[in-house]
């Protein structure tokens, strides 16, 4: 049987090349089985994922990426009962966070070597799968401002200048939001759906949130105006925003949130759409953290 490892050369700015080749050093070091597969294009992460979770001599399928990889080949295996791993070399790597992952890829890859794959939740969003976290609201226009700063800075440093940026263009959106058939609607700031606990390189959206309890977590952040949200920040930064008296929790599984034009975040790719319905998919992925 081989490893499987399936690499974003695009990922970090090339930072995934480097560190799949300081891989390999240790891989032959140990004579541990394994084959190196390279995406080409979006998408094709999962196309290749899936094809590897249909051949025996594959003991587990790793991603060598950031949270786009990581989702990637996460819906190519989701209820195939492939392990999966997680080398993180992305920008943000968030959804290790949230699984006990090491950011650092060497210590990752001890503990690929080390650790059995445990049941993880994973969503979807009309049909489409995601790992981590989606959303509408702030968060959306940190991360459009963000984008332009990643091919300068890794981690969380394009985020904190696309948040910068943000508070000075943000605009609160009209939602109606249904959760578990119980609707209500009002202007919010952020309006999240967590399986995962942090969103842009690091900012704890949504702290409590386990991506193996069977259920979603939805964060309702209340209008607040432009002037007002630098005073929010700080508690946001230090994962008391469930605390803010303008902010709503709960443990959900699923839910529906309406608007007009809305632009949803997907594991940080950006949709457009009217409507967007969330559910949960308890233990569908068998991860090794």
């Amino acid at each position: 049987m081989y490893w499987a490892f399936i690499v974003n050369p695009t990922a970090g700015t090339g930072y995934a090349l480097k560190a799949m080749d300081r891989l390999e050093e240790l891989l032959r070091s140990k004579d541990i089985e394994y084959k190196v597969f390279r995406t080409e294009h979006p998408g094709h992460a999962t196309t290749i994922a899936a094809d590897l979770a249909g051949r025996e001599e594959v003991y587990a399928v790793v991603a060598v990426g950031g949270d786009g990889t990581a989702g990637e080949v996460a819906a190519g295996l989701c209820e195939t009962g492939k392990p999966m791993g997680i080398i993180p070399a992305g920008t943000g790597n968030d959804f290790i966070k949230s699984v006990g992952i090491p950011n650092d890829p060497l210590k990752a890859f001890d503990l690929l070597m080390t650790r059995k794959p445990t049941d993880t939740d994973t969503g979807t969003v009309n049909g489409q799968f995601f790992l981590n976290v989606c959303g509408t609201g702030f968060d959306v226009t940190v991360l459009d401002y963000a984008e332009s700063e990643k091919e300068k800075y890794r981690g969380l440093t394009p985020y904190l200048l696309g948040l910068l940026k943000a508070i000075f263009h943000y605009r609160s959106i009209q939602l109606k939001v249904t959760a578990d058939g119980r609707p209500e609607e009002g202007r919010y700031l952020v309006c999240s759906i967590a399986n995962g606990r942090y969103i842009g390189g690091g900012i704890p959206i949504c702290p409590v949130a386990d991506p193996a309890d069977g259920m979603l977590d939805l964060v309702l952040i209340r209008h607040r105006a432009r002037w007002q949200i630098p005073f929010y920040l700080p508690g946001l930064m230090l994962s008391r925003d469930l605390n803010f008296r303008i902010t709503k929790h709960q443990k959900v599984t699923q839910v529906q949130i309406e608007g007009r034009n809305l632009r949803i975040n997907i594991d940080g790719d950006i949709r457009s759409m009217d409507r967007a319905d969330f559910r949960i998919q308890p233990a569908s992925l068998r991860l090794i953290r």
